[in-house]
């Protein structure tokens, strides 16, 4: 049995869109459940939609989802060079051994003549003019000059490209493991371009030559190149070679289901659609990504495999190593899956929920680092329990627990309106007296001692809390009033609480 072979071969055209990321943890997933190989390719051949960074962006958002290949830029391995600008030696040849063996051809057409010739199929009703069987014959081509000619005018160094000469009759079939059969009648398809005069192939060629000499077993990617796949499977077929199984993944589609979900809807639909934020080196503008809004990589990958592939099972929550073992393709659906910005956030939520009290001390600590606030580790593994809960985001953990660093100077003038009374003051300085006696501030000792106090003295016990809330925090904000305290210490709640006595 061949060893699984994969990979994700995205081009440097820009950063790496989330329905991107989605291929290549399906085909990691993949490989790794079938302890096969993963291979990263950068496929680069128009070099005119070629972005600076764009390469480096796509190993790092690559690295940042735990996604790690076993060959590829960077790591090289066997089949090296795993980017195609490096490997355009190679494919000349095999075009050239399409054409000798009359199933390709050179193509001296000029933009022109290429309009013309639409023109004039159009004129003859023809709803989707192209070149192909149609009309490969009255165009400027070797299928129509003399060979002759052809020499004289690659010798004189003319334009030209080299076209797959597709067969007007042939049923071609794409056996594809989430859609079944797919057959295409040839007469549909044109007369692609298989090589271009700069010396570049185009991707249809660089692909197919690539799959093959790098041992691919499965081509696992987006649908939209699904009306690609009778070319390629035609190719193949024409090299001798065996196809790799086909697998053409749903797309990922808005919220509302209406169309695809594209690198344009960045930021416009106020969710990222990006791993990782992104620079453009021309325009400067900025895109979002769910690294800098605060998503665990986690959190992102788990809701990512979960557009479009079904576990079968009620579980939501995996681990990476859990994915792997559940992943199957056969599970994945044919159908686009609607992104959820809300889903993604519970996702995060639950992950940060998870957290340790320490690994959010950690990311509580680099955020204070940003502002050059300093605090020792033992007070922020106090302040982790109580604000996991109400965190999403990882900024959130700054904004959950800013107030333990800072004393309020302002109060919130509805809550103060409503809870101050004309002995509120007797009361504020009651529960100083009651704080200051206190051996033990731990939330567990503080809270039940604190509502007995209360109780003994017949306070109200929605005014106490809220007004201590006022104090300590200044709204009605926060995680619950023992929890604070234990945090601030007596001498800090003291003063916060003759602050509000004094505002």
């Amino acid at each position: 049995m061949r060893e699984i072979r994969v990979r994700f071969a995205p081009s440097p055209t820009g950063p790496l869109h989330i329905g991107g990321a989605r291929t290549a943890l399906y085909n990691y997933l993949f490989a790794k459940k079938h302890n096969g190989k993963f291979l990263l390719r950068i496929e680069d051949t128009d070099q005119n939609r070629y972005v600076p960074g764009a390469e480096e962006y796509i190993v790092e958002a690559l690295t940042w989802c735990g996604i790690h290949f076993d060959e590829g830029v960077g790591i090289e391995g066997p089949h090296a060079p795993y980017r195609q600008s490096e490997r355009k030696h190679l494919y000349f040849e095999y075009a050239e051994k399409l054409i000798n063996e009359g199933k390709a051809y050179y193509a001296f057409d000029t933009t022109d003549e290429l309009d013309a010739m639409r023109e004039r199929l159009t004129s003859r009703g023809v709803a989707t003019p192209q070149y192909d069987y149609l009309s490969r014959y009255e165009m400027k081509n070797s299928l129509v000059l003399s060979p002759e000619e052809v020499k004289q005018r690659l010798e004189a160094g003319e334009q030209y490209v080299i076209r797959c000469l597709i067969p007007s009759e042939k049923e071609i079939v794409v056996n594809d493991l989430i859609r079944g059969e797919v057959i295409v009648h040839s007469s549909r398809l044109d007369d692609k371009v298989l090589f271009k005069s700069d010396g570049m192939p185009t991707y249809h060629l660089a692909n197919i030559v690539d799959d093959h000499l790098m041992e691919i077993t499965h081509v696992i990617r987006g649908e939209e190149w699904l009306p690609s796949a009778p070319l390629h499977v035609l190719l193949y077929e024409y090299f001798g070679w065996q196809a790799p199984e086909f697998a053409h993944l749903p797309l990922l589609l808005k919220p509302d289901g209406n169309g695809k979900l594209s690198k344009r809807d960045g930021d416009r639909l106020g969710f990222p659609v990006f791993p990782l934020r992104w620079v453009d080196p021309k325009s400067k503008e900025i895109s979002s990504g769910y690294r800098e809004s605060g998503y665990l990589p986690t959190a992102f990958v788990n809701m990512l495999a979960l557009l479009g592939w079904n576990p079968g099972t009620q579980q939501e929550i995996f681990t990476m190593e859990e994915l792997i073992e559940a992943f199957s393709i056969d599970r994945v659906g044919k159908h686009g899956s609607k992104y959820d910005p809300e889903k993604a956030k519970w996702f995060n939520h639950h992950y940060l929920s998870s957290l340790s009290d320490l690994e959010i001390a950690k990311l509580l600590h680099d955020q204070l680092v940003g502002k050059g606030i300093e605090t020792d580790m033992s007070r922020l593994i106090k302040i982790a329990p109580l604000i996991k809960d109400r965190i999403t985001l990882i900024p959130d953990i700054w904004e959950q627990s800013a107030f333990f660093f800072t004393s309020p100077n302002v109060y919130d003038e509805k809550m103060k309106n409503k809870v101050w009374r004309l002995d509120t003051p007797d009361m504020l300085n009651s529960i100083k007296k009651f704080i200051s006696d206190q051996n033990d501030l731990s939330p567990e000792v503080l809270e039940p001692a604190l509502k007995d106090f209360i109780q003994q003295s017949g306070l109200n016990m929605g005014q106490v809390m809220n007004t201590l809330r006022l104090a300590l925090v200044g709204s009605a904000f926060g995680p619950g009033i023992a929890g604070i305290i234990y945090v601030l210490g007596k001498e800090n709640t003291i003063e916060r609480i003759n602050l509000l006595l004094s505002s």
